[in-house]
Order: C-alpha cells, then structure tokens, then sequence
C-alpha cells in the first residue's frame, strides 16, 4: 500500500505558528477532507505534503515510487498547448519508458534481431499496458467529456479559455495522471452541477487516496469518509462523513462557548476587582494575585469556522403576484443561439434555482430579469414596483476602491442596520481591522463578498443571485442559506451546489443542451434524473422511440419515484456497510502501526493480543464485504 507520512510538521509566519506539531498519514484508500477556517492553512498543508512549500521543520516521507498529483484552487495560467496537449501532460511520468520503447522498435529494425533488446521491449510492452499508456486518448476523452468539453475544444488552444475553463483543464491533467494519491484544492470551484458530479462519481471509483479542501458540503459528504481539520495550528482528525464532523464539532462548541461564557463572566469580575482595588494598599497583594492569574489563564477559542453566524434581510415592499413574465424570449450571441421561444413565469414568492451546464444561459437569464441585458427579442414584463436586487458575479466592479470596507457598506445600510454593521461584516468574513482596509487592496473574493452584503442590504421584493456562495465558507453558507429561507420576498437564483439548491429551491430550471426543463420543487428528482441522465442516453441508443418510452425511461413520476425509492433503500445499506468496512480498515491500520512499534513487537504478551485483534478485524472486514456484494448485487438488479 502507498502512504504518504507528514510528521511533526512546524511552519510560522512572522509570530504566527501556522501548523504547530501537525501529522497526519494518508495512503491508498484515503478518502479525507481538509477542514477549517479561512486563512487556518488548509492550502499550505497541501502544499507541504507535495513539497511545494518547505516546512521550519518536520519530516515528510512515503513509500518509494510514490506518486503525488496536486491541484491548487488558484493561479494557473496555462499555455498555447491544445487542451488534448495539456491533459496529456498527465501521462509524462511515462514518457521515458515510452520513448525507450521506440528506441529499441529502431534499434531492432536497423539491426538482426537481438533476444535481450527483444525482451527489454516486451517488459516495456508489458508496463506501459498496465498503465493504460495506450490508451490514453480514450481515458483523456472521458475525462474531459466529464469537465464540460466538447470534442472540438480538445483541440483548441488552452489560453483561448475563460480562467475558470483553465482550472478544470488542470484539474483534467491532474485526474489523467492517475496518481497513487490525490491532493484537490477546491476542485469543485469552477464546475456547473454537470461536472461535480461526474466528478463525484469518477472520485466514488477512483482506486487511490483522496485529500479534499471543498466548501459544497454534498460534494463531501458522498466523496469522504474523514475529515481533518486545522484549527489554531493544530490537527485533528474525526471519522465520519463531513455532516458527522459537524455534529461532532457542534456538541464540542456547545460546550466551548459554556466554558467561553464562563471564563468571560470570570476575567470581567478579576478586571474590576484589579481596577476597584488597584491603588489601595491592604489589597495589593490580592490585585496583583488576580493579575498573575489572569496572565496565567488559556484562553478559551470558539473556532470561527464553526461559529453560528446571523444575518437576517430589511422587510421587503409589497410586491404582485406575477413578478415577472417571459414569453417567446430568444437570446444569442452571434452564431450561439442561448434561447429559442423561451416561456417562464416567476410568481411572487418563488424560490427559483437556476441550474445545469456552463454557457447554456444561466447567467444571461439572470442579467435579462435584472433588467441589465436588453439585447433579444420577445417580450419581459415585470410586475407593478417590482424593485430589483442583483449580485452579479462582476459585481466586484461597482465597488469604490477608495472607501474602506465599513464605509462602503455603511452607504447602502439603513439607520436601524448602523449599530450592527460590525457583526454583520463579521459574519461575512471580514473581523477586526479588515473592516478598515481600503476597498482596493482587497482580494477578489473579499471584493466579491462585499458587494455581496450590499445587495441583501437594501430591500427590495425580488432577490437575484448569480453563484452566491462562492468565496464563502462553509458556516457563512449556512449563515445566508438561514437568511434565505427566512426571506420573505422572492428569489431567483444560480448555484451548483446541491446542498444549497436543495435546501432552499421551490422550483429548478435546468439548462442543458436540451430544452430548457422546470422541475417543479423535489429537489430529490431533479437529481435522480441527472444522475440517470447518462445512463439513459446509453440504454436509448439503438432503440426505437415507443419501445425506448415502455421500457428506459419512466411513464410518469409516480413510478419514477417508487423506482427512486427502491433504489435509494438498497444504496442506503449498501453505504452503510460501506462505511462499517471503512472504519474497520481505519481500525486495521491502526493496529498495524500499534504492531510495528518495537515496544510492542518486544513484548510477547501485547503482540499476541494485537496480532489477535487484527485477525478478528479481518474476519469481521470479510464478513461485511460478502454482504456488501450481496447488496451490490440487488442494487444492480435494480438498476437493470
């Protein structure tokens, strides 16, 4: 098994201690998240483990022939090489070998036939196939074709593509590679809900270790059976799905912020006993006791990330019941037509998720009801005051690079809003004296959250969001998502997170190379059906349409749902025993490491107990890997 060990990694910037002490051990069946806060070295961790960065100290070593793939969430800029060209980079590690091969096919076909080069070739033949070297343009085509490009992109050059399509090329060559441990920094950041989950899916049956950093909570839940998280330098790691470690942390906060409060309660009585007391004699030696105790005392920390974060929106005006009309509406952009008789209707109230591919007309839609793109044809009527809401994800551009932070927001906040305008930047991430930071020297994902905030500022009767919780982590997620649901105004918004849709969507568009589709609420549905959406289409081919509508793709949604139901039973147990395998691996490994340490292996009497305990671990990882088959068995069943 390939294992990659970070031990008592140390790292400090000016007099912060960044990692203080951190190991951590992942090997081929690693499935982990890497939680935390903003700014808690998260990336800096990854970076350490593939030797991008060097730590002040601390050993990192692996099993040889060890391959690490990196993906970071930022900064790649890539060439004039095709995309094919770039995603082949993947397969490099091979070259040598490959090209040693065509030596020797030279060297063979110039000269009589030598039994040595002959069998060097053979072993070449034999390690490149194993590899899957020859087929690598099959294995590109997929993975790209998962990522949202087409045939055609593949050859097109790479710097001819938006930021975010460069980061999915990346994240393509990184997935080629096929490493024996993958290190994903944010990989879902510029990926439509096609995209994550074919991703999701590719990561499901990927044979080798996975180390996470994502804020789409869905996306973790299904891809991760630990998690890791950073907090004040230190690691700990929580078995589990990335929902459990919530819980788990939850019930550890409640009774963090018990202590907080308490220890709050005690060092205002100390201080005011100090500041009563200071200056009379018969009490200085009380005053300076609770002086020292106090410079003595830990100081409780409530991690940020993990903090319950408020935030609710200014009572909207009244508003109609048809907010607003689309009829006939028909969109392009020279040659790429986006809409072709469009028809929609957003009521008052609605809850409108806007979802699927990336290019088929998710934001322009957004930008035609905001009243910001007036370029087509057919007809957008809005209801009587309607007033208008929109963050758009350039909104970055309106802000004034000459306030600060707390008077840029200050201008749209309304009187009542002033006294909490701290807490509510704090809740959007900027604490302490960011809030006087000028607006110009922010990043772009600062800049993103603040013009963020100052739209859900002002009240207005319909709310229109494009990616909103983007550059938001987790807990200020949660935080909006609440306000969300408590707003009370309508809403029409793009998100690919699932997690996000599905907790607050009433209805879905979905666009996709298709017609445009309205799944009335049931998010559940929504992505049943973009889960078989490919296994449709490869059960329909060679079909006839009425033979094809019998017996692929269901009559109506009730049997839709009862066969939805069944399967969903069978996959719940399936994971189940899925995880039982998982934690007694987790289990297994530890004994190992229990097993090989010389004041265990010296011992006869502790060496026979673990060796016994491995052994009943391993029966017992047997048994359930038979039912899980068994299960495995039925879902497919199922399935066909």
């Amino acid at each position: 098994m390939s294992t990659l060990q970070l031990s008592s990694i140390n790292l400090s910037f000016g007099d912060r201690d960044l990692l203080k002490d951190v190991s951590m051990t992942v090997d081929s069946g690693t499935r982990a998240a890497l939680a935390g806060g903003n700014g808690e070295g998260k990336s800096t961790l990854l970076k350490i483990a593939c030797s991008v960065m060097e730590p002040d100290s601390g050993n990192i070593s692996m099993t040889r022939g060890l391959f690490l793939s990196y993906l970071p969430q930022s900064d790649i800029v890539l060439g004039t090489d095709t995309v094919y060209q770039e995603i082949e980079k993947g397969f490099d590690r091979y070259k040598a070998k490959a090209d040693r091969q065509q030596e020797l096919a030279h060297q063979m076909s110039a000269a009589p036939l030598s039994e040595a080069l002959a069998l060097e070739y053979q072993n070449l033949q034999e390690q490149l196939e194993e590899t899957g070297y020859y087929l690598r343009a099959k294995k590109i085509g997929i993975i790209a074709s998962g990522l949202g490009f087409s045939t055609s992109d593949l050859e097109r050059p790479c710097s001819t593509f938006s930021g975010g399509y460069q980061m999915r090329i990346a994240l393509a060559r990184t997935l080629a590679a096929a490493p024996d441990i993958l290190l994903l920094d944010e990989p879902t950041n510029y990926l439509d809900i096609d995209a994550r989950v074919w991703l999701k899916n590719y990561i499901l049956s990927y044979s080798g270790g996975v180390v996470i950093v994502c804020h789409d909570r869905s996306f973790l839940d299904q891809t991760v059976n630990e998690v890791y998280e950073l907090c004040r330098g230190k690691l700990t790691r929580y078995k589990g799905t990335y929902t459990d470690y919530e819980r788990q942390r939850r019930e550890q906060i409640q009774q963090l912020e018990e202590a907080w409060k308490k220890q709050q309660a005690e060092i205002e009585h100390n201080q005011a006993f100090i500041e009563r007391f200071r200056y009379k004699a018969t009490k200085s030696k009380q005053v300076q006791s609770r002086i020292k105790m106090l410079e003595r005392m830990e100081p409780i920390f409530v991690p940020t990330h993990l903090k319950k974060l408020s935030f609710s929106f200014p009572e909207p005006p009244h508003s109609p019941n048809d907010m607003v009309v689309i009829r006939d509406l028909h969109k392009s952009y020279g040659d790429n037509v986006v809409y072709d008789g469009f028809d929609l209707i957003v009521n008052k109230g609605d809850r409108l998720a806007v979802a699927g591919q990336n290019g088929k007309g998710k934001s322009t839609l957004l930008r035609i009801i905001a009243r910001s793109d007036t370029a087509y044809s057919g007809t957008v009527n809005w209801g009587p005051n309607v007033s208008i809401g929109y963050f758009a994800q350039d909104n970055q551009d309106s802000l004034n690079p000459k306030n600060t932070v707390l008077e840029e927001v200050s201008q749209v906040a309304s009187t009542s809003q002033l006294p909490a305008l701290r807490n509510i930047l704090g809740n959007f991430l900027f604490s302490g004296d960011d809030i006087f930071k000028p607006v110009s020297v922010l990043s772009g994902g600062e800049k993103s959250r603040l013009a963020l905030l100052k739209i859900l500022l002002h009240p207005v009767s319909l709310l229109i969001l494009d990616e909103p919780t983007n550059h938001l982590d987790l807990n200020a997620q949660d935080m909006l998502l609440e306000a969300l649901k408590q707003y009370r105004g309508t809403l029409v918004f793009v998100s690919h997170d699932s997690y996000f849709i599905s907790r607050l969507a009433t209805r879905i568009l979905y666009l996709s190379d298709e017609r445009p589709q309205i799944f009335e609420g049931d998010y559940e549905y929504f992505s049943w059906k973009l889960e078989q959406k490919d296994a449709y289409a490869a059960e329909l081919i060679g079909k006839k349409p009425e033979t094809a509508q019998r017996s692929g793709v269901p009559a109506d949604r009730k049997e839709a749902n009862r066969i939805r139901n069944q399967k969903q039973k069978i996959k719940r147990q399936t994971d189940e025993l899925l995880e039982q395998m998982e934690i007694i691996k987790s289990q297994i490994r530890d004994l190992d490491e229990e097993i090989s340490k010389p004041e265990n292996y010296s011992n006869p009497g502790r060496i026979t107990a673990l060796v016994n305990s491995r052994e009943s671990l391993k029966n017992s990882l047997e048994a359930k890997e038979e039912q899980w088959l068994e299960m495995a068995g039925l879902l497919e069943g199922q399935e066909e």
